[in-house]
């Protein structure tokens, strides 16, 4: 992967960044997606964030490789501290945890008033990423899933709007995505069919396990996942 050709899943993220915004990648890397949206006539600025020190380094090496200081900044710090106010217009954040994801967005909610559209890319729990986007008034507009590498990736993007328009079945659509429950690709039903196979193997270990309020509880819950999972996977 580099500036020119970047891996099948940053560059799903980079189709969904509107031409000509002023775009913010945290947790940047080497800077590829920024450099490549740069590149490619996407963005006219970017900012790229990191807050560990290496991939900073990294991202600084990049930029100035590629010639591209005047139109990126490089910037360290944790999350969305790394964006002014009133400076950015689209953000992503690609190859982190879901909930990891929604604290970075909760902890910088102050900086996306000016913010048009976030695209998202939870490496895990995607279900977390949409409940703060459902909680903070932001409406899923695209989902995409696919799989790079035997690894499954889902990409959520969101503008201000009506949060709860895409929803019909909250609790279900919230856990699988409303946008891909319609699409029902390949990569959606391999990735839930991995999942019931997950849940159904604890299920027999609880069963086997000392009753508790806790195993009778979580038992409730993986069987109240199974059944919302059984219902959308082609029989």
């Amino acid at each position: 992967m580099n500036t020119e050709k970047l891996s099948q899943r940053l560059e799903a993220v980079a189709n969904y960044i509107p031409r000509g915004s002023r775009l913010a990648d945290i947790g940047s890397d080497h800077a590829y997606l920024p450099c490549y949206a740069v590149k490619k006539g996407v963005v006219p600025f970017a900012v790229a964030g990191e807050v560990v020190e290496g991939p900073y380094q990294s991202a600084k090496r990049q930029v100035k490789m590629e010639g591209l200081d005047e139109q990126i900044i490089v910037r360290k710090g944790n999350g969305l501290e790394v964006i002014a106010l009133g400076e950015i217009d689209c953000v992503t954040i690609a190859g982190m945890g879901g909930a990891l994801i929604a604290s970075i967005l909760e902890e910088g909610k102050n900086k996306l008033d000016s913010v048009k559209r976030l695209i998202l890319q939870p490496n895990i729990s995607a279900l977390t990423t949409r409940q703060w986007l459902l909680d903070n008034a932001w409406e899923l507009i695209a989902e995409e899933i696919l799989e790079e590498d035997d690894k499954i990736y889902e990409i959520v993007v969101a503008e201000k709007g009506d949060p709860l328009k895409p929803y019909k079945n909250l609790q279900k659509e919230l856990l699988l995505g409303p946008l891909l429950m319609k699409q029902s690709s390949a990569p959606f039903q391999k990735k839930w069919r991995n999942e019931l196979k997950n849940w159904q193997r604890i299920l027999t270990q609880l069963e086997n396990a000392a009753e508790s309020e806790e195993t009778i509880l979580k038992k409730k819950e993986l069987n109240e996942k199974i059944r919302m999972v059984e219902e959308v996977l082609d029989k």
